[in-house]
């Protein structure tokens, strides 16, 4: 039996899931349309570093992202129609997934973000990016499209482990990501903090101490991936000199619901797991199925008789 400090409704989930934070602002289904706005990343391009984060794919963490030889409109289309498949009426929120969204002059930017809100029923605006591509009048753009839009902004922080960064290739460290924050926070602007569990060489008390930072960061939500090994990336190199072990099932289970429970209750959950394009998956193959890893952390959080935040006190993590 459960005491009156869980926090949430009994709708079969316990942790605040992104669905259930869309329909309490919207009332409604919402859906996120992904763009590719065809932009670059600054560690692919010279700009800080070459060859990318060493997990990120060729589509640049786009995968199931529009095609970026099509305008804006045309990609909003095509995605739509796929999307409607599963759910017939709904709006929308343009997700500009691949690569850095704004890594770029501020004229394309607005000229790309603009394309994507003019289309019908658009209601928001959700921009990945990193923490080193925040400059001033980026900022404040993203200031004026929080006035006057729903935006969210992802930071992709995978880990707070410089040397699993460097292995990663993230090509900047933890105090810019709180620079970051700090700069978006300064108006108000809502962020997604992403994770990833399974990196090279991290156990799994590197793996929480990622979580427990993001915890304890002005981050209104967080993305925690299932590190995937796709054909093609950087990090098969890493994956054949042994510095890479595929999470089994289990233990990612247990260990999304450790997590789960030092993140603050009140922290969209956008993402407790993932999948990639099977075609290019090398493994954890497990992971694609997707809906019996949901099911596996719901079951394990049931049987715990917990939940997310259960293990939160304030800045203080117990």
């Amino acid at each position: 039996m459960m005491d009156n400090e869980f926090p949430f409704p009994s709708d079969g989930k316990r942790y605040y899931t992104w669905n259930r934070h869309l329909r309490g602002q919207f009332g409604e289904k919402i859906m996120k349309i992904s763009l590719d706005a065809g932009f670059d990343c600054p560690n692919r391009d010279g700009t800080v570093a070459f060859g990318g984060c060493t997990f990120c794919s060729v589509a640049g963490s786009g995968d199931f992202a529009g095609d970026r030889v099509d305008p804006i409109p045309v990609q909003f289309e095509q995605v739509k129609a796929k999307m409607h498949r599963k759910w017939k009426d709904a709006k929308y929120i343009a997700y500009f997934q691949a690569y850095t969204n704004t890594h770029a002059p501020i004229e394309v930017i607005k000229r790309q973000f603009e394309a994507a809100l003019a289309q019908d029923n658009v209601v928001g605006i959700s921009i990945g990016t990193r923490p080193d591509c925040l400059p001033d009048e980026v900022v404040e753009y993203l200031a004026e499209l929080n006035e006057r839009t729903y935006l969210w902004v992802e930071l992709g922080l995978q880990t707070v482990h410089e040397r699993t960064a460097q292995l990663i290739n993230r090509a900047h460290d933890f105090d810019t990501y709180k620079k970051g924050v700090d700069k978006l926070r300064a108006h108000g602007i809502n962020i997604c903090s992403h994770i990833i569990n399974g990196l090279p060489l991290e156990d799994r008390d590197m793996m929480m101490e990622t979580a427990q930072a993001v915890a304890k960061l002005d981050v209104q939500g967080i993305k925690i991936h299932l590190l995937h090994l796709l054909q093609g990336t950087p990090m098969v190199k890493q994956y054949e000199k042994g510095m890479l072990e595929f999470l089994e099932k289990d233990a990612y289970i247990q260990l999304v619901a450790d997590q789960l429970e030092i993140i603050p209750p009140g922290m969209v959950v956008q993402r407790i797991t993932g999948d990639g394009p099977i075609d290019l998956m090398i493994g954890p193959m497990w992971s694609t199925n997707k809906w019996e890893v949901l099911n596996g952390i719901d079951k394990e959080l049931e049987t715990r008789g917990s939940w997310q935040g259960k293990h939160y006190a304030g800045s203080v993590i117990i």
